[in-house]
């Protein structure tokens, strides 16, 4: 098929169609001189060529098999198979260079009433101690703009240039008032110049969509030039939850909608020769924030723009709860060498941020100052752009299997702990620990019960006790895995095995009775000949374990690798991140190095589970984080989901306070998601991950959301959280607290 005419150069919403193509209206065209279908590997894709230069063709295929919607075949980054930092300009914020030529920076946001000139400079002051690089401001009306000259002006009477970030939404002069004394104008493409959203699916002619953009560029354009004349910076921050109905129309409540609404502004920037800008792409959900961060980026190299990044999970929590999502969504980006800032947003006093950022920061610029990777290799089955989960074919029984093993694994994601000799000993204790019930005595599984054990080391043949224990386990479908040399002499009754591809390669596993299920790990980075073995083995699932103290084999890009591999090969086993962390790690380096390093591959669907081991940490806690990762990957939910801001000088309650409150009442409510919100500014939108939420709506009062629709207005705080729990019994999805045994 070829065709001509007009397409976007952005290329933000062409959709394949059997009868051709249709595309929306966008700002800038190019001429089409030719459309080619032509076959690419294993799917068709269009070939545009673009007549204007003669030579740029931009592929677009399916974000995957079946989608109408065709994406960028360009990259994403500047390598799939090694962490490389995408090269930017340099954007000056005051004194501080970001981009790909410096270090990754670090920035929070304050917590005080911006009209507060004494306490919001108290606060910078801590924040710029801590070791920050930046710090953003809500600015909100005329007395905030007016306060932020007093606190500038401050700061610098005490020595203090860290830069400062004016937060802007709705307000177009108080952006412009501002610049005049602020480093750097954060604005919302959202609510900048479009109203807020009404959820409206609203239709538009040619000539209603151009006089909006027209409109946006009326209002946007003043406040360019004045950064252009001041020499200031701006971010461009697309919210999730705060797209225009505008967007939204035409392209959904998206990752598509956030690159267009965020591209509407920079191209005025553009045109006005304005570069000193970034852009942000957040969400709540990590998997959307970071195909949103992905898609903005392929659009960039298509477009040749070079803008740095900043990065942030927004309203993610607090806690592991907090850092993890934010793990998953920042970490995911750094090991893809993107991003050039950072922000870690948790329900916790600003100061609390920097320290994960930190951690965060170090963890990616560590992995692109070594380059961490693996040998290139063809990438053919990932889906960058769109989830779709890779299943991994769950245990079958087989004839004659005395025992049940299809509870070994479960769909939505596995759990793994490893367990020691002395933990059996006390088998009531251990039965609690995997959070199993207790029935007389007899462990059964729950919600959130471990799936199966690692056993390193397996009990003496004499040690009946410890043996009775395990076989209780196996008895209820939990695996019990242990190594091949250990079953070999001292065999456990319907174990299953942990072999490795150099014992499968040898034929050691031929030694154990027929029909023993085994569990194959992998590093990733072997020879084609050593994979080769996978073929012909029966494993019923694989480890992926890459030891952790390798410098320079990056363990994301050997688990593409070993996932490439699979794909190519139609082998279906089910894959466990298994990550064995040094003695001695701190805490917070784990949650993030577990949220980075299996995250990254969870959110991309690549992966069944995870088995997190580390000598000296409390099992609780790693059983908890296990859980925390694949729920923050949105697979396996096994607790209240919350969505809480971090509060902000916009804030209308004591966020920390109220949020331990609700959760304290309801954190027992798996599949139910609460969204708790300082206040409204970014609209209801935000709530778009929650069923219910629970809003400042002015001093002292509360809304009540379901979903994005406010139900009740203006409670009296004092009887809110009990309005709430009200509002989730009467949508019939609450449940009792389970009574202590």
């Amino acid at each position: 098929m070829a065709a001509t005419g007009a397409v976007p150069t952005a290329f933000t919403s062409l959709k394949s169609k059997d009868h051709g193509l249709g595309f929306t209206r966008n700002m800038e065209f190019i001429k089409v001189s030719e459309l080619d279908r032509v076959k690419f590997r294993r799917t068709k894709v269009s070939v545009i060529r673009n007549s204007s230069s003669g030579s740029e063709t931009v592929q677009l295929q399916p974000a995957s098999e079946g989608s109408p919607l065709l994406v960028p075949r360009q990259k994403y980054c500047e390598s799939t198979h090694k962490t490389i930092r995408r090269k930017t300009n340099t954007v000056m914020v005051g004194n501080v260079a970001i981009g790909s030529e410096h270090p990754i920076r670090i920035q929070t946001m304050t917590t005080t009433d911006t009209k507060d000139i004494a306490g919001t400079v108290e606060q910078v002051m801590q924040i710029a101690d801590k070791g920050a690089d930046i710090v953003r401001l809500t600015v909100q009306g005329k007395k905030e703009a007016d306060a932020c000259f007093e606190i500038k002006n401050s700061l610098v009477q005490k020595n203090y240039n860290i830069p400062l970030v004016a937060d802007i939404h709705f307000a177009p002069p108080i952006a412009m008032r501002v610049a005049e004394c602020f480093d750097k104008i954060r604005v919302n493409p959202g609510n900048y110049a479009d109203r807020r959203a009404q959820f409206e699916t609203l239709e538009y002619t040619e000539d209603d969509y151009q006089k909006e953009l027209e409109h946006i560029e009326e209002v946007f354009t003043p406040l360019v030039e004045k950064c252009k004349k001041y020499g200031r910076a701006m971010r461009i921050g697309t919210n999730h939850g705060s797209l225009s109905d505008r967007i939204m129309s035409y392209y959904g409540d998206s990752p598509r909608g956030m690159v267009e609404s965020a591209f509407e502004f920079a191209r005025i920037c553009r045109k006005h020769d304005y570069h000193n800008f970034m852009f942000s792409m957040k969400a709540s959900n990590p998997v959307v924030m970071v195909q949103a961060y992905r898609l903005l980026v392929a659009e960039m190299y298509v477009q040749g723009w070079d803008y740095p990044l900043h990065l942030g999970v927004t309203e993610a929590g607090e806690g592991e709860d907090g850092r993890m999502k934010s793990a998953i969504g920042i970490g995911t980006l750094l090991q893809d060498g993107l991003g050039d800032t950072i922000r870690v947003s948790l329900t916790e006093p600003p100061v609390e941020e920097i320290d994960p950022c930190r951690r965060l920061a170090n963890l990616g610029m560590r992995a692109a100052s070594l380059q961490q990777g693996v040998e290139p290799f063809e990438e053919k089955h990932r889906h960058y752009f769109d989830f779709q989960r890779r299943t991994g074919q769950l245990p079958v029984q087989k004839e004659g299997e005395e025992v049940d093993y299809r509870g070994a694994l479960h769909r939505d994601g596995s759990v793994f702990m490893s367990v020691s000799l002395d933990q059996l000993k006390k088998p009531e204790l251990l039965y609690r620990s995997l959070a199993a019930k207790l029935i007389v005595g007899m462990p059964f599984k729950d919600l959130a019960t471990v799936d199966s054990i690692l056993l390193r080391e397996l009990p003496s043949l004499d040690d009946k006790n410890a043996r009775l224990a395990l076989k209780r386990l196996v008895d209820v479908s939990m695996g019990v895995i242990t190594p091949l040399s250990e079953q070999l002499t001292k065999p456990f009754p319907n174990a299953i095995v942990l072999t490795t591809l150099q014992e499968l390669s040898t034929g050691a596993d031929k030694l154990l009775p027929e029909g023993t299920r085994l569990v194959v790990s992998v590093r990733g980075d072997e020879p084609q000949e050593q994979l080769q073995y996978l073929k012909s083995s029966d494993a019923t699932m694989i480890f992926h374990d890459l030891p952790y103290n390798e410098e320079k084999v990056g363990r994301v890009q050997a688990a593409r690798r070993l996932f490439e591999y699979l794909s190519e090969h139609s082998l279906d086993f089910p894959v466990i991140h298994h990550i064995h962390f040094p003695k001695g790690i701190h805490r917070d380096d784990l949650v993030i190095g577990a949220g980075t390093n299996a995250g990254a591959l969870l959110v991309d669907g690549l992966g069944d589970g995870i088995l997190l081991e580390a000598p000296d940490q409390d099992f609780d806690f790693l059983r908890n984080t296990s859980f925390n990762l694949l729920q923050g990957c949105r697979m396996r939910n096994t607790k209240t989901e919350y969505v809480s801001c971090p509060s902000c000088g916009r804030t209308l309650f004591d966020l920390q306070e109220i949020s331990a409150e609700i959760r304290e009442k309801t954190s027992h409510l798996p599949g139910v998601s609460i969204a708790i919100m300082g206040c409204i500014v970014n609209g209801p939108g935000e709530m778009a991950d929650a069923d219910f939420g629970y809003v400042g709506g002015a001093p002292g009062k509360i809304d009540l959301y379901v979903g994005k629709t406010v139900v009740k207005r203006a409670i009296a705080m004092e009887q809110a959280t009990d309005a709430l729990i009200q509002l989730i019994k009467d949508h019939g999805r609450w449940v009792d607290p389970p009574a202590e045994e």
